[in-house]
């Protein structure tokens, strides 16, 4: 029987899967689709606590994951022998009204519409100046995922993959197995990190908040930033596709892109930065984020003294994956 049983194989559940491995636990993943609509793989893979305008203690958090980034990737970068595309690029987050613009004038970080315009060529003329922000930057989230994945099985952690979990068995104030398409599973312990599907195995309040998103091809890599603006972020990578997201639809699971989201998106987007008008169109996608109250994740103690949370990571669950694996393998190995 192993040590620890991980319900999800997204960013957040293979991240805590490694962690635990690396100080000895035996650990196996249950997951229903690596490569699905969850969050992970639909992900820009912007590291942006500053442009999110996190606050208070969230914003330490995501900082601190940000810091710990370089480390993270060259670990799993030894490990899977993989690039992950980290870039730390830097971040312009525009400002687009003349009322924000005078609010944010008096920030240390805001830069007038000439400097925005020398840091990043080609801003379209609705930009009124913008916040430099160079510690943000981005990872190539399908990429890290592929690392991650890799670095899993060179650790021997068990993927049952294609395997949904129907229900949690449940003995008074333990978690007594699983109920799967694989059969029961059990375990020592349990870590929860499904996602927007959280609901589907706990009542906790955690529910999906659908995002759209398309790609782009910019031959002449001219892109050298990601722009993070209010209605839109615009994502290059250093292959030459930009990444262009994402609406924020609350309204379940439902599938698809819509004419009207990618037309949303484009029109924003070309705003901005209006050499998009001319690249060709590559891939659209959409995915569904885990959204918990006032965007704070579920991490730590659950209901069952065998049971642990890592859910609700919302819009930040690339972000906050170094720091969620340290903090929740810290906190099992001492509870």
């Amino acid at each position: 029987m192993t040590d620890v049983l991980v319900i999800g194989g997204g960013i957040i559940g293979l991240s805590i899967a490694i962690a635990l491995s690396q100080k000895g636990a035996n650990v196996t993943i249950v997951e229903r689709d690596l490569c699905g609509h969850g969050a992970t793989w639909a992900a820009a893979g912007m590291l942006a606590p500053e442009a999110e305008r996190l606050e208070g203690n969230l914003l330490d958090f995501g900082i601190r994951s940000r810091e710990m980034y370089p480390q993270w990737i060259a670990n799993l970068m030894r490990l899977s022998g993989q690039d992950c595309g980290y870039w730390c690029c830097g971040m312009l987050a525009p400002v687009l009204e003349e009322s924000d613009r005078q609010v944010m004038s008096g920030h240390p970080k805001y830069i007038s519409r000439e400097e925005s315009y020398k840091r990043q060529s080609g801003l379209g003329q609705s930009i009124l100046g913008s916040l430099w922000l160079p510690e943000d930057g981005q990872v190539n989230n399908r990429k890290l995922t592929q690392a991650l994945l890799t670095t899993a099985r060179s650790l021997s952690i068990k993927i049952l993959e294609g395997t949904t979990v129907y229900q949690i068995g449940r003995d008074r104030n333990l978690v007594s197995h699983l109920d799967t398409s694989a059969g029961k599973l059990q375990s020592d312990r349990y870590v929860l990190a499904t996602g927007a599907w959280t609901r589907s195995l706990m009542p906790l309040p955690i529910k999906p908040i659908k995002g759209q998103m398309l790609s782009v091809f910019d031959g002449d890599r001219k892109l050298q930033k990601v722009i993070y603006a209010p209605s839109c972020y615009i994502v290059p990578r250093q292959d030459g596709t930009i990444v262009i997201g994402a609406t924020v639809e609350d309204n379940g699971f439902s599938q698809g892109n819509t004419a009207a989201g990618i037309a949303q998106l484009l029109n924003r987007a070309i705003s901005i930065y209006p050499a998009i008008a001319d690249m060709p169109i590559t891939e659209t996608w959409w995915g569904f984020r885990p959204h918990a109250p006032n965007e704070v994740p579920l991490l730590g103690a659950s209901d069952y003294e065998n049971l642990v949370l890592a859910t609700g990571h919302y819009r930040n669950g690339i972000l906050f994956a170094p720091i969620t694996a340290k903090l929740i393998t810290d906190f099992m190995l001492v509870s």
